[in-house]
Order: C-alpha cells, then sequence, then structure tokens
C-alpha cells in the first residue's frame, strides 16, 4: 500500500494497464478513436448481428467507402476486436465477425449510439434554438 505522501510518475505499463486516458502518451486514446470514430461504432453495431462479408458491411453502413471500411476493420482487428476469416476459394471469401472483446465494447456503443437516437428530437430542437438565438 502506497503512503499518502508519495508520489509516484506512472510507468508505461502503469498507463497501459490503467489506462490513463488524460495522458498524451496512452494507447488507450488510440483505442478510443478507433472505437468512437464514425466507422468504428456502426461497424461494431453492424457486427453484433452476427458474421457478415465485407459486401454485406459495405451495403448496411450506407455511405462508408471500400477504403474506409478496410482501414476501419483493419484498426478494430489490430485492437482485437474483429475477427478476419478468409476462406482459400475462388473468388475470395472473407467474412468478419466480432471477438468476445468486441461484443463487450460493441454492446457499449450500441447503448451509446441508442442514447443518440431516443434523444434525437431532444438534441434537433436545441440546435434550431442555438441557432436562432442572435450571438451577444
Amino acid at each position: 500500500m502506497h503512503n499518502a505522501d508519495e508520489t509516484t510518475t506512472p510507468t508505461i505499463s502503469d498507463l497501459m494497464r490503467r489506462g490513463e486516458l488524460f495522458s498524451e502518451k496512452c494507447p488507450s486514446r488510440e483505442v478510443l478513436k478507433h472505437v468512437t470514430s464514425r466507422w468504428g461504432v456502426l461497424l461494431l453495431v453492424a457486427l453484433l448481428g452476427g458474421t457478415q462479408r465485407f459486401s454485406d458491411l459495405r451495403r448496411k453502413v450506407n455511405g462508408i467507402s471500400e477504403k474506409m471500411l478496410a482501414q476501419t476493420l483493419q484498426w478494430l482487428e489490430g485492437d482485437g476486436f474483429v475477427e478476419r476469416i478468409s476462406y482459400p476459394v475462388v473468388p475470395p471469401h472473407v467474412e468478419y465477425r466480432l471477438t468476445p472483446l468486441g461484443e463487450e465494447i460493441g454492446l457499449k456503443v450500441e447503448a451509446l449510439a441508442d442514447w443518440i437516437e431516443v434523444k434525437l428530437p431532444e438534441i434537433l430542437a436545441t440546435r434550431r434554438q442555438s441557432v436562432s438565438v442572435p450571438a451577444r
């Protein structure tokens, strides 16, 4: 146990273990960026529905380019949230599914997305009010 008078500087392993989000060197910031990006949230929520092919994800997540889809899936795979399954057939057949860790974070971002959808009328009303109020 540490004395209240003791001050210690956290090591990088401490930062990695504890996730010091406010520290610019904390690796959790990169993970947070991947998970909470517009495409990261949408892909995690889409994959909560089960294993899907690249083309199915592209259709489901309307507006995402092929490049951003591939890049975001790579980020999520690198973070351990998505598993890429490649079948040795012609033409190539690749599927994506959430890992157990991915299911966990997927449910969390789904809750955030659901909250936004429920609160959207209130959010839009606030936006309209702020636009109509003259600046001081």
